[in-house]
């Protein structure tokens, strides 16, 4: 047996490395997607090969997902149950993805992840991988009764890497799970299992990594301009930049103000209920900084009808329906309907908010002379709009005079 594994060096896959070596005298051969961890990769492949991996692999995606999952995500301005901006959710597919290519290139005939059997990183893997490759095996140790049994918790967990010597950030005194990448940082389970614990507090808040607490943040604000071409940021402050540098300059920024803190008890796929706690910095700017732009150069009711669509769309990427034909159809409409999304964004952020500072486009649909109270000449006759209003109380007047009206 051969075995790739999806390999973070956290706790739950530094331990999955030994025990499936230990359990089933596999090859295993680690791999990690850089996806924008940074300096939580250093050392990884010496530590997965300390731990029992025969080869480890480190994959730089960071462009990639930028380009290719986080971009396109924000052109669909998707955030899941009006708070969580998906950092986690999106990265799956792309890691998953390059998982499938591992294991193709070193003839391996099973997938491996740590992924608990209670959260939602479980499906968006295994979806993936059996949209891309639904001949491998899959494994899933979580999933399994003896795992379990030698692993009822991540006390347990802990004290297996101390017996063996294997270097983990998780402690008794912080266990809590984090997932970083370049969207974002999660924070779940342990002690942030209590939806009334506070992580805000001065003897807590050191949990943080990405944004400053916002009552720390500076006392002057900080002006900053996006453009945008067909939904896509491409300028900060009028330097052309790639969509992980976009990402990466906007993460610094609104970490420094402490922009994009959310604290929430989410809807699992698998019907539970989560508490999360998420850093997004970058993503909720440039969300923000997108749905300017879109304002003022989006036809009104192709934008209701992208918002109608966004809740679906959202819901795929968080449940790991990402590679599927209803995820390609809708990225389709929401890319075609970013065709005159371009121009410029001017935001100023303080102390973890965004203000809306200016906009504007060649392709804005605002024309001042219409929306003018001023009594200036337009194409727009107020006449008009009797005719307007009585057709649209039509039905209402005929509710009135043949079933009486509404209950008041």
């Amino acid at each position: 047996m051969k075995i790739v594994l999806a390999y973070s060096g956290g706790l739950d896959t530094s331990v999955v490395v030994k025990w499936l070596k230990e359990t089933y005298g596999a090859e295993i051969i680690t791999y990690a997607a850089d996806v924008g961890q940074e300096e939580e990769l250093k050392g990884l492949s010496a530590k997965a090969r300390k731990t029992g991996a025969s080869k480890h692999y480190t994959l730089n995606l960071v462009e990639e997902f930028a380009r290719e999952y986080i971009y396109p995500m924000i052109r669909a301005n998707a955030i899941y149950e009006g708070q969580y901006y998906l950092g986690t959710s999106i990265a799956r597919p792309l890691i998953a993805k390059a998982h499938v290519e591992i294991a193709r290139k070193e003839g391996a005939d099973t997938l491996a992840h740590g992924a608990t059997g209670k959260g939602n990183d479980q499906c968006r893997f295994e979806l993936a991988y059996m949209a891309l490759a639904p001949d491998l095996t899959i494994m899933a140790p979580w999933r399994m009764a003896n795992y379990r049994a030698d692993f009822p918790g991540r006390a347990e967990m802990i004290t297996y890497c101390k017996k063996h010597k294997i270097p983990v950030e998780a402690s008794t005194k912080k266990p809590y799970s984090m997932d970083r990448n370049l969207l974002h940082i999660s924070y779940e389970a342990g002690i942030l299992e209590d939806p009334w614990f506070d992580p805000t507090t001065k003897a807590n808040k050191g949990m943080f990594k990405l944004t400053a607490d916002p009552e720390d943040a500076p006392d002057k604000a900080e002006y900053l301009e996006l453009d945008f071409e067909k939904g896509d940021c491409v300028r900060v402050n009028g330097k052309k930049m790639s969509p992980g540098k976009v990402v990466k300059t906007l993460n610094t920024l609104g970490g420094k103000h402490g922009i994009g803190r959310v604290d929430i008890v989410e809807n699992r796929f698998v019907g539970m209920k989560s508490r999360g706690v998420y850093e997004t910095p970058g993503g909720t700017i440039l969300m923000h900084g997108h749905r300017q732009v879109e304002a003022l150069t989006m036809d009104r009711d192709l934008m209701h009808l992208r918002d109608e669509l966004m809740p679906k769309y959202a819901k795929l990427i968080y449940n790991g329906f990402w590679f599927t034909p209803e995820r390609e159809a809708l990225q389709a409409f929401i890319d075609d309907s970013q065709k005159f999304v371009s121009g410029k964004v001017r935001l100023k952020l303080y102390k973890g908010n965004i203000t809306t500072c200016g906009t504007k486009s060649k392709y804005s649909l605002y024309d001042e002379n219409i929306a003018s109270m001023e009594g200036i000449q337009s194409w727009y006759n107020q006449d008009d709009a009797t005719g307007f209003i009585r057709l649209n109380g039509l039905r209402l007047r005929a509710r009135h005079i043949a079933q009486g009206g509404p209950k008041i």
